[in-house]
């Protein structure tokens, strides 16, 4: 039997602080977080009204994969700790069951780290209109979802729930965190694309562009935060599909873009209700992106 979806979570013993898009921040002391993945989804940055039942622990399980993963290259938020530890309720521990983790509290970057390897997105209709993509300038003649010369770090704010995202350029994000910090998340974004894209190929799965999250720890140490490499996060593409030219199909939730492209809506909130059949063909994307690539 399926669970049911959760859309918001309601701890009895623990402070919310904060209830993103997606995630709900609970805090632990002065110095750690509970965060709790929902199966909420957002697009267009909106929330929509209904959630993908398991999307949360897919998500998890996923982003847990990766941080484990990536180790070597950058230290991230997560303190190993279980979540039983600071939740003694058994039904809220069962309802957390494998959508929550106890994370440090860092002093988050108000930047997203956005790395990409081919073009598409918004980025295909800025190098059409400009031969650029966020202002790094590529080759003429690209075609639709063809892959970079190399990838790009092509950085943007962080909106507030309900705003939208905005592309910024690297002398912007410096004026904003620092000299130090940009060049340090520019170089772990891409090392972290390199390494994901490679290991990803080998499980049939193109990453076509990804968006990471960085905090500064106690002691200004850049740590990677949030998620990692999801179907949220990321452009997920089958290998075996991809023809340049084309915009492939993806594991992501792109399927619900799509959707929502064909729609009269203007793009802010209040989001439209998915029909049955959209929520559930999304929810086997993720969970087929989820069995490739943690296997």
């Amino acid at each position: 039997m399926t669970p049911a979806a959760l859309f918001e979570s309601n701890l009895r013993d623990l402070p919310l602080v904060h209830r993103g898009k997606v995630r709900d921040n609970y805090a632990i002391g002065d110095d750690r977080l509970l965060i709790v993945a929902t199966d909420r989804l957002s697009a267009f940055d909106v929330v929509l009204p209904d959630p993908i039942p398991g999307k949360g622990r897919m998500l998890t399980a996923i982003s847990n994969f990766w941080f484990a993963r990536t180790r070597h290259i950058v230290n991230n938020h997560l303190t190993g700790e279980p979540v039983s530890k600071f939740v003694s309720d058994a039904a809220e521990r069962a309802m957390l069951d494998g959508r929550a983790v106890i994370a440090w509290k860092l002093r988050p970057l108000p930047v997203e780290a956005v790395v990409r390897g081919y073009l598409i997105g918004s980025g295909w209709k800025d190098y059409q209109a400009t031969g650029a993509v966020c202002g790094v300038a590529l080759p003429a003649g690209l075609p639709l979802a063809g892959r970079l010369p190399g990838p790009i770090f092509t950085p943007a704010t962080k909106a507030a729930a309900g705003e939208h995202d905005e592309n910024i350029s690297f002398e912007r994000m410096r004026a904003a965190v620092g000299t130090a910090a940009a060049e340090r998340v520019r170089s772990l974004a891409l090392a972290l694309y390199a390494h994901a894209a490679e290991y990803a190929l080998t499980r049939g799965i193109i990453i076509a562009d990804t968006k990471f999250e960085f905090g500064l720890d106690a002691g200004g140490e850049v740590v990677l935060m949030d998620e990692a490499l999801t179907p949220d996060s990321s452009r997920f593409w089958p290998a075996d599909r991809y023809r340049p030219g084309a915009s492939p199909p993806s594991f992501d939730k792109q399927y619900v873009r799509d959707y929502l492209e064909t729609l009269d809506w203007d793009k802010r909130a209040p989001g439209p209700r998915l029909p049955a059949e959209v929520i559930e063909r999304t929810a086997d994307r993720y969970r087929e992106a989820e069995r490739r690539l943690t296997g």
